[in-house]
């Protein structure tokens, strides 16, 4: 129900990917060395960034980002994760971060030179094409070997697109998405395969539901969620199935059913495709 991932993208650049699905307030504590600028990322639900032994607060709310830095003083992470909350983190040094810019980049405040040597806070609103990429960190469906390759790349991705207020890159390889009603739409649409996964609707009458053509739902799926419709269900029903087995309540038979399998055969066969295993020897792990 929660889950941390630290992945090194490069030196001295690192992504915190935080999951709290859980229904309690979860505590992420992590030192960060002086010289370290902080970028957080709300994708879903809320946070509460504690600095200063409790003296200075910053809340970070859904579809918001902060950006944190501080030349004289080390600011160590201490963050209250509200439940049902998704979020991304990045921590990357000065030296590096003006790297990553051209000298000409002075539309981007936080690199003027009068900037350089001083504290610096801002907040701003995570953009629909910013929200696309924090949302494909969260549902990659990739072989793991490429996982930190991945991972880097959508870092920079990220990166690039909070600095980028003028234009939307998005416009020309998916048009349609540039459209925040769109958006909100694949979404609505990843919500009602969720909640009817036992018996999940056809595609057609999916994007009937969402009112979206057949070929956009197809393509706008696929660009925010990294998968085919039918692809994420699938990885969303089987982790499920795993959190299931978890709770000791259910035998491997009733967790089946209540994802949507009307034969055991073919949920063991499908919880062996994702997990390796089958679900019985997963649960005599979990007894070891």
């Amino acid at each position: 129900m929660r889950s941390m991932e630290e992945i090194k993208i490069d030196d001295d650049f690192i992504l915190i990917r935080f999951q709290n699905d859980s229904d309690t307030v979860s505590t992420l504590q992590r030192a960060v060395p002086l010289g370290l600028i902080q970028f957080h990322f709300g994708l879903k639900g809320s946070a509460t960034y504690i600095f200063n032994q409790g003296n200075y607060v910053l809340n970070l709310k859904e579809e918001k980002a902060l950006l944190i830095y501080n030349p004289e003083k080390e600011l160590p992470l201490h963050v209250e994760i509200a439940p049902k909350s998704w979020l991304i983190t990045i921590l990357v040094s000065i030296k590096k971060f003006h790297g990553l810019f051209t000298t000409d980049a002075e539309h981007i405040p936080f690199l003027s030179q009068e900037n350089k040597d001083k504290k610096y806070y801002n907040e701003s609103d995570v953009s629909p094409s910013m929200a696309i990429v924090l949302n494909q960190m969260f549902h990659y469906n990739l072989n793991p070997s490429i996982k930190n390759l991945y991972y880097k790349g959508k870092g920079y991705e990220l990166l690039s697109l909070f600095f980028n207020r003028n234009e939307d890159p998005n416009a020309e390889q998916c048009p349609f998405l540039v459209d925040e009603e769109n958006v909100l739409k694949i979404k609505k649409a990843k919500e009602i395969i969720i909640a009817n996964m036992a018996e999940p609707p056809g595609l057609q009458e999916l994007s009937d539901q969402i009112g979206l053509n057949l070929k956009k739902l197809k393509m706008g799926f696929k660009q925010i969620y990294g998968d085919t419709v039918y692809g994420f269900l699938f990885d969303y029903k089987m982790e499920h199935a795993r959190q299931l087995l978890d709770t000791g309540s259910y035998n491997v038979n009733e967790v089946g059913l209540k994802i949507g399998y009307s034969t055991g055969s073919h949920f063991i066969a499908a919880f062996k495709k994702k997990f390796g295993t089958t679900p019985k020897k997963y649960l005599m792990s979990l007894n070891i």
